[in-house]
């Protein structure tokens, strides 16, 4: 993307969080002392649709890791940068801090930038063999019980291949960039940003050597709702959409045909930030 031709910004800023409500004002005189126009788009929940005007040439966005998600959902097929400023209190994906903000805004418009094209996944749940949803995730998508404590069960294929029957609390199928969320948590290993591959994660599984699995980016993953679950199943995705599955019904996971593309804080990079966030410092907390 040619910077130089840049007309419009828009910037969507966590309504929550007071930091923003200055942080956005700021922002926008800065970019019109450019003769950049702007928008603030000023969100509350995660599924606001974000309304994109003709000539936007790069999102801004203010908040935490949650935001990003939120922006990466809406603005992936665009194709347009988002320039994260982490306004919260632990971010992995949000690298650029309130302190640079300018910065990373000067090296955008000067073209001395890098972008970090993350892989996105798109999720369909197929009942009766009908469609009954879609929806895309910069991090991970969940299936797991309603219930508290409760074993679902159920079949797992790549690429049309037996991959196994899982018991479990519940399986997730993370990104590289959601590698160091929930499954992580989970026991899943850290994966980098940069590499095409997909971690499948057993949640508590009954059989321990139920282990974490890396597969290629370009697999195509499924699962099957078993029959006689003793509880109720949700399916979510980043932990911001969610839908209510059923037995039988069968969840497609694939590499969506777009990526979020992340504009990269120059002050450090992805082994940094898990050095500063994980604490990997050799001292009493590593």
């Amino acid at each position: 993307m040619d910077t130089e031709k840049i007309t419009h910004v828009l910037i969507v800023a966590n309504w929550r969080k007071k930091e923003s409500h200055e942080m956005s004002e700021t922002i926008a005189r800065y970019l019109r002392e450019r003769g950049i126009s702007s928008t603030v788009f000023k969100t509350m929940t995660a599924n606001e649709k974000i309304h994109i005007e003709e000539g936007t040439g790069l999102v801004i966005c203010l908040g935490g890791d949650g935001t990003v998600l939120y922006c990466a959902r809406y603005l992936h097929s665009y194709g347009i940068p988002i320039l994260a400023v982490n306004l919260g209190t632990f971010g992995f994906v949000t690298e650029i801090s309130v302190d640079e903000w300018q910065e990373a805004i000067d090296l955008f418009l000067e073209g001395k930038h890098a972008i970090s094209r993350r892989l996105m996944i798109r999720t369909t749940v197929i009942r009766d063999n009908t469609r009954v949803y879609s929806a895309h995730a910069l991090n991970e998508m969940v299936v797991a019980s309603s219930g508290i404590s409760k074993l679902i069960n159920m079949a797992l294929k790549v690429d049309d291949k037996e991959a196994g029957f899982f018991r479990s609390d519940g399986i997730i199928i993370a990104t590289p960039t959601g590698s160091t969320g929930y499954s992580l948590a989970a026991g899943g290993p850290i994966l980098d940003v940069g590499l095409s591959c997909l971690v499948i994660t057993p949640i508590c599984p009954f059989t321990l050597s139920n282990r974490p699995l890396v597969v290629n980016g370009e697999s195509r993953i499924s699962i099957t709702i078993a029959p006689g679950q003793r509880t109720g199943l949700m399916l979510s995705l980043d932990g911001q959409q969610n839908f209510a599955l059923a037995e039988g019904d069968i969840i497609e996971v694939e590499r969506s045909q777009s990526r979020a593309l992340l504009v990269v804080s120059q002050r450090r990079n992805f082994i940094e930030v898990l050095r500063d966030k994980l604490n990997w410092s050799g001292g009493m907390h590593a």
